[in-house]
């Protein structure tokens, strides 16, 4: 697109929902949230649905198909149809190679994916952008694909210098074989509480709080379902803080927010259904302690070769204050209630100029290459 064609005409910005992974429905109410904050003057949307089958949707509504199908809607299952001008009807439905590099590309100038989990987040829709030499927002495929796994995300901070709890990997088939030996290994390397999570999952899907050796089990076999790499990392009694992140090579930070569960920890229901954590933005921290946790989230953003947009997750433990980082997440909740827009917009930075200025960084990365 050259610079005459972007005064002639608006921007099109193809966000891509839904996908293959278990965080499908939370796809839903994030790419509605950027949908809704893009700038009409200044961007056509081209909505882009994928299926939980992995089938790329387009044409009037691909939105509305979706959600016919998303328990997270409530909404009649069973048909993938949209209400359209001329009413009920059929959405095409379409192979991923039929519109991958054609059909949909062709009338785009740059994709937002608005997908979390495996198969969205983790740089394989990155790497098909990148094969098609397509602008995207968020990170390239490295570091797409080393924050999305846990285990090599705490491998590449660990040199980074940046601290962590205790933490072991285990695969599946090994505590299949041997559960006795590996729960007892967990217990002496790690012990009580501690938290079992699949390597390749975000919004707390398959995460367990174990503080015996029955609900390790169990926190170990519902890991298992979700993914052959299972994380478990030490429990620590602190806070549990979170800060976004926003750019490319000279990267921002917001303030930090609290997040105060009101169960054991902020899972899935609290984050998307229940409602129920308190959230604080911005947090009552010690400057101190706000700066060195900003210092931190740039450079864990760094060190991961991240780009446009992250979340990064940490535990201010009581008593000593000791920061440790716990996650970083790349294409981070973008809904009502999620903390990604809820601490720029603390910040200074409301949603509709943030969804700007991710869509401009995301062509300033793309230019640069």
């Amino acid at each position: 697109m050259t610079s005459g064609e972007n005064h002639q005409r608006k921007i099109r910005v193809a966000v891509v929902f839904g996908g293959r992974s278990d965080e499908h429905d939370v796809s839903l109410r994030s790419a509605r949230t950027i949908m809704d904050a893009l700038d009409p003057a200044k961007y056509e949307i081209v909505p882009v649905g994928i299926t939980r089958e992995g089938r790329w949707v387009s044409g009037d509504d691909p939105m509305g198909a979706l959600i016919a199908v998303s328990p997270m809607f409530a909404l009649t299952a069973g048909e993938e149809v949209a209400t359209t001008a001329r009413g009920r009807e059929v959405v095409p439905v379409t192979g991923a190679e039929a519109l991958m590099p054609g059909g949909v590309t062709e009338a785009v100038d740059v994709f937002f994916p608005a997908l979390h989990g495996p198969m969205g987040e983790d740089g394989t829709i990155q790497g098909m952008l990148e094969m098609a030499g397509l602008p995207y927002v968020g990170s390239g495929v490295l570091g797409s694909a080393a924050s999305m796994d846990k285990a090599m995300t705490k491998v590449v901070l660990t040199q980074a210098g940046i601290p962590q709890l205790p933490w072991m990997l285990l695969l599946r088939r090994d505590w299949e074989r041997d559960a006795d030996s590996i729960e007892t290994r967990i217990i002496d390397e790690i012990g009580f509480p501690c938290f079992v999570k699949p390597a390749n999952l975000g919004s707390s899907v398959g995460i367990s709080k174990a503080k015996n050796a029955d609900e390790l089990h169990t926190a170990l076999r519902e890991a298992a379902l979700f993914d052959r790499r299972i994380v478990v990392e030490k429990g620590v009694t602190g806070r549990e803080l979170e800060l976004s992140v926003l750019g490319n090579d000279d990267p921002i930070v917001s303030v930090a927010g609290e997040i105060r569960p009101k169960g054991e920890f902020y899972d899935y229901n609290a984050k998307y259904i229940d409602d129920t954590a308190e959230l604080v933005i911005p947090a009552e921290l010690d400057p101190d302690i706000q700066k060195q946790l900003e210092d931190y989230a740039a450079r864990a953003f760094l060190a991961l070769d991240l780009a446009g947009l992250a979340r990064v997750d940490f535990f201010l433990e009581d008593g000593t204050n000791q920061i440790y980082l716990n996650e970083v997440n790349t294409l981070p909740g973008f809904t009502s209630i999620s903390m990604y827009p809820s601490l720029w917009a603390a910040s200074g930075v409301p949603i509709e100029e943030l969804v700007d200025r991710l869509v401009q960084l995301a062509l300033e990365r793309h230019a640069e290459k």
